[in-house]
């Protein structure tokens, strides 16, 4: 087992990297990780993150993982919805603009060179299939290609390369840490328990029973898939004879819609990406949150995904104080 403290010292063996994993709503864990490693005293040196964890990474390299906290801890769905800027039938489902305006939001404009804290954004070339790891330029544009889940979100153009969500090919950027210089990578996988969880690709809330694109009268709006919902809505309002067979689909129960399968197939292919990658580049710390029955959509639940973070790195932390080398 990989020690994380000196002897007769509360920290880790020199310069210290995050490897902040792909996951979606379940990267709101990495605020929770973060904030416990605050609280113990260590000090990250790097950070390197994929997808979600490129978002939160870009803020705490920033300064302002405290802000958004408090930010995520306020989102409802509806605000939620708000970042659903439907485009289909484009390069993607939602152009993801609006959710790279909320990271602008929390991020000071600059480039990734210019932040307190060395950061790395994981992003997949959709020609070639390689990973592109960006060091130096825009930080919003590196985000929001980190971001770009194939099919769902737009991709981003950079130079004359295509670049979509890092988690393609490195899930949890353990060897992206190794190359800027850690001696001792934390990595975060929220993939680990995705598969097997009931609906765990859906967007729905426990209770939902039905897809509809209008929500129920009479029936209790607590009950219902309302992200989900409010998202058929807008791809069901999408007039062209081309979708009248998917649309079909979509009003048909209990058959997933087209998001649903997208998202399922994502978080198979990642989750076993995932296990081979951790298995052939082992990070000093594995941190693995038991948030997979979280939806892909459900950001609003950031406080459980917070606390799980946190209560996750708080038990990890006081097992290794127990531990000398």
């Amino acid at each position: 087992m990989n020690r994380i403290f000196h002897r007769k010292q509360k920290f880790p063996r020199g310069k210290v990297g995050l490897a902040l994993g792909s996951g979606s709503a379940r990267g709101w864990a990495h605020i929770g990780v973060i904030k416990a490693l605050t609280e113990a005293g260590i000090r990250v040196n790097c950070i390197a993150g994929a997808s979600i964890g490129a978002v939160v990474g870009a803020v705490h390299a920033s300064g302002k993982i405290h802000a958004l906290e408090d930010i995520v801890l306020r989102l409802d769905w509806k605000q939620v919805v708000s970042f659903l800027d439907v485009v289909f039938p484009k390069s993607g489902l939602i152009d993801g603009n609006k959710i790279a305006d909320f990271v602008r939001a929390h991020v000071a404009p600059g480039n990734i060179e210019d932040l307190p804290l060395p950061f790395r954004a994981v992003c997949t070339d959709l020609e070639t299939g390689g990973e592109v790891v960006i060091q130096e330029g825009d930080i919003i544009e590196a985000v929001r290609a980190s971001i770009s889940v194939p099919g769902i979100f737009t991709p981003v153009k950079k130079g004359g390369t295509i670049l979509v969500d890092g988690g393609l090919v490195n899930p949890v950027p353990v060897s992206v840490a190794r190359e800027m210089g850690a001696d001792f990578v934390i990595a975060v996988d929220l993939n680990h328990d995705i598969i097997g969880n009931k609906g765990a690709g859906k967007t729905s809330v426990p209770g939902s029973e039905k897809m509809s694109s209008d929500i129920e009268v009479g029936v209790n709006p607590a009950k219902k898939g309302r992200i989900k919902n409010a998202l058929n809505r807008r791809l069901m309002s999408i007039d062209l004879p081309a979708l009248a067979q998917v649309k079909q689909w979509m009003a048909k129960d209990p058959m997933p819609n087209v998001f649903e399968v997208l998202v399922s197939s994502i978080n198979i292919m990642e989750a076993q990406i995932t296990a081979t990658r951790l298995k052939a580049e082992p990070p000093d710390l594995l941190i693995q949150p038991k948030l997979g029955h979280l939806k892909f959509l459900e950001f609003q639940r950031a406080e459980e995904a917070i606390a799980e973070g946190y209560r996750e790195m708080k038990a990890h932390l006081n097992l290794r104080r127990g531990t000398v080398c």
